[in-house]
């Protein structure tokens, strides 16, 4: 059996890629798609790292692995919960490949914080392995343990990089720290899959679409994927080795900003509360202010560190209120929907939810920009994008955000509609998928493939029956059909793992994420 090892590339697309590839810049990745597989892939809706990694670990669509953002409203009991790996009800394609004796190594994947055990090496990764706001993780983010201390005396790893990327104007140390640490993230993948003698190993490089989100295809973002291509000439030399390359979502130039939250209150859904961040705003305070001057002044960790979670949580990022401050920001039995960034919207059941939501879809499909083209590629009822046991508790309307539009949430703003904010690229459904090695057939492009398609090739790869709950299919794009069939599902509550929300949310705060 030939071994697998995944570069997860968080944000590629070929939209990006491609002209690189043209210019002669990407040479090795061109060369794996010439002499193997490729295609786009199509994302779960929203395309975003959060749920995306998930749809991909597990082949299944949010609706049967309960996470459908970074956050979850609940307006009839007037909270909003920020997801953690806790909340995910799923087993992944490395719990299947354990079940078969088959060992695994799982580096950086957002969603896997804290590491849970399985049968190999985990190393936490993404916004959500976080110690606090501004602050990387020092411990806590290895399976085994121990793992961590060979970790920090080996390679000097970081979890997460210092200085923090939080401006488009920070192209200094804050973009060579990023690209130390995607060579880390790759360095320890390598060598666990040599010196382990693991059957399959997987790598998330996050904060590659960091550097999507705020330089799209200026400098910094070339460096990094010339780097990410050197690699991937490295790795396609692996003795036996199939090699895969894939991204949970694609990235496009942002054009349009739209707050869905405040088109919300102008359109009559959603009636606003005074806050003390009207005043913040009204004086400049903003997250990126004050993030600009304690970069000046070296006190990042000093605040971080003395300033309460809760009082850091008052100040808003220059497009508004996000995450659980906007539930503070409405006034709940007026509501009738609130929206989280990116796609998703909760109809309040104090009403007529059905009504309701048919009313927002029609006046959403007619939302247009600037020119008088719609924003949005489609206006969906939540049933008609997931399904699975969990889909009660997911959002009543889903928007599939046009490329280059970012659909922000944050609470606060005088307008619905403006240039970018914060962010040079927003997320799409379309990402990338490369398959290369002795196992898979030079076909060049097909058509395009579901990204809960890949668990089950991989398992079907390692000979192992492909779980019947799963959504996606084996792709036909072997040299030999495995012979693999079906087998029950492992229970989830045996991989579960968890994590602390409140500073999950800080982190993804800082990223612009949750803004």
């Amino acid at each position: 059996m030939t071994r697998t090892f995944v570069v997860g590339l968080d944000g590629a697309s070929w939209l990006l890629t491609e002209p690189w590839i043209d210019d002669g810049l990407l040479p090795n990745l061109e060369t794996l798609r010439e002499t193997g597989t490729y295609a786009t892939s199509r994302s779960c809706l929203p395309p975003v790292t959060y749920p995306n990694w998930k749809c991909y670990a597990s082949g299944k669509n949010p609706g049967k692995h309960s996470v459908f953002w970074w956050e979850r409203i609940d307006l009839a009991d007037e909270r909003i919960d920020i997801m953690s790996g806790s909340d995910y009800k799923t087993a992944e394609l490395w719990d299947y490949l354990n079940a078969d004796g088959q060992r695994a190594g799982v580096v950086n994947m957002p969603s896997m914080y804290p590491p849970r055990e399985i049968d190999g090496y985990v190393v936490s990764g993404g916004p959500d392995a976080v110690e606090g706001e501004y602050r990387s993780l020092d411990t806590g983010y290895t399976h085994p343990p121990e793992f961590e201390a060979e970790l920090a005396e080996r390679y000097d790893y970081q979890v997460h990089p210092d200085p923090l990327l939080s401006s488009n104007e920070e192209r200094g140390a804050e973009v060579d720290e990023i690209l130390r640490l995607l060579e880390l993230r790759l360095d320890v993948a390598r060598d666990l899959f040599l010196e382990e003698d693991l059957e399959f190993t997987h790598v998330t490089l996050f904060y590659l679409n960091v550097l999507h989100h705020f330089f799209w295809d200026d400098e910094p973002t070339k460096r990094a994927w010339q780097l990410v291509d050197q690699w991937l000439g490295e790795l396609a030399e692996l003795e036996d080795t199939n090699l895969v390359v894939m991204s949970d979502h694609g990235a496009a130039a942002t054009t349009t900003e739209f707050y869905i939250n405040e088109w919300l209150a102008e359109n009559g859904y959603l009636t606003r509360a005074s806050g003390v961040e009207d005043y913040f705003q009204r004086v400049g305070l903003t997250r990126e202010t004050a993030l600009g001057v304690a970069k000046r002044f070296g006190l990042v960790d000093f605040l971080a560190k003395t300033v309460p979670q809760s009082v850091q949580a008052l100040v808003p990022q220059s497009a508004g209120a996000k995450r659980e401050r906007k539930m503070e920001l409405i006034v709940p039995s007026e509501t009738k929907a609130l929206a989280s960034g990116q796609g998703p919207i909760y109809v309040n059941p104090r009403f007529d939810v059905e009504s309701v939501r048919e009313q927002l879809i029609a006046d959403l499909e007619g939302v247009t920009d600037e020119n008088g083209e719609p924003l949005f590629a489609g206006v969906h009822r939540a049933e008609d994008v997931y399904d699975g046991p969990y889909v009660d508790i997911g959002p009543d309307v889903v928007l599939d955000q046009r490329p280059g539009v970012h659909v922000n949430d944050g609470m606060g703003g005088d307008e619905t509609q403006t240039k970018p904010d914060r962010w040079a690229a927003e997320n799409t459904p379309t990402g990338i998928f490369v398959a290369n090695g002795p196992s898979f057939e030079n076909r060049g492009e097909i058509p395009e493939i579901d990204i809960r398609d890949i668990a089950p090739t991989i398992l079907a790869n390692h000979g192992v029956d492909v779980p019947t709950d799963v959504d996606g299919e084996v792709l036909d794009i072997f040299v030999d059909d495995p012979d693999v069939g079906t087998q029950a599902p492992i229970d989830h509550e045996e991989a579960r793992a968890g994590g602390p929300s409140d500073e999950v949310a800080d982190r993804l705060t800082e990223l612009g994420y949750m803004e």
